[in-house]
């Protein structure tokens, strides 16, 4: 997966055009983000870290080491927009943590009933308002990892942030959607 942050957030955006669906999206992946964060400390510590080197409640589980991941892919990626992005992944996997720890299976059962619905009502976005299938079927890997940092900038570009980013990405994303539906008239026809 390239580092090219404008590339990423073109090919998401394709999938993301629909304004309804966008904002599903933009409710539901910070709660799959944060879910699969949850889950995931469940494994508790993978590495023992000395005392001297330990955050509260980021003791490295794998929530703790794919929050590390995303946050350091996200500061590649962009440094302003990454660096908050990374903090939010952080954040809520402490937070996750320690919620797991004070009430496991509330925690446990809340987070995937969160994660699953979430998941639920993207599909129907892209079902009921997108009219095409998800990223995620094209490029499974890419789409998770992008999905937040799409969302965040979509917050960003609204707030007037990187306005010439914004302006190449939508360009792009009229192009690749106007070839998308020349490409699916030509397979209906055929």
């Amino acid at each position: 997966m390239s580092l090219d942050l404008e590339r990423h957030l073109v090919f998401y955006a394709t999938y993301h055009y629909n304004r309804i669906n966008k904002g599903i999206h933009m409710l539901c992946v910070p709660v799959i983000l944060t879910s699969a964060f949850a889950v995931a400390t469940y494994t508790g510590p993978l590495v023992d870290l000395p005392p001297w080197l330990s955050v509260p409640n980021l003791d490295l589980n794998l929530g703790t080491i794919i929050a590390l991941i995303y946050t350091v892919l996200y500061l590649l990626l962009e440094p302003v927009a990454g660096f908050i992005l990374g903090a939010f992944c952080l954040g809520s996997t402490a937070f996750a943590r320690h919620m797991s720890l004070q009430n496991p299976e509330e925690t446990l059962q809340v987070a995937v009933g969160a994660h699953v619905l979430a998941w639920i009502a993207q599909f129907i976005g892209h079902a009921a308002f997108e009219g095409r299938a998800p990223a995620l079927l094209d490029r499974l890997v890419q789409a998770l990892f992008v999905a937040p940092m799409f969302v965040w900038f979509e917050i960003l570009f609204v707030l007037g942030y990187r306005p010439e980013l914004q302006a190449r990405v939508d360009k792009q994303v009229s192009v690749d959607i106007a070839k998308l539906d020349a490409s699916a008239k030509n397979g209906k026809a055929q």
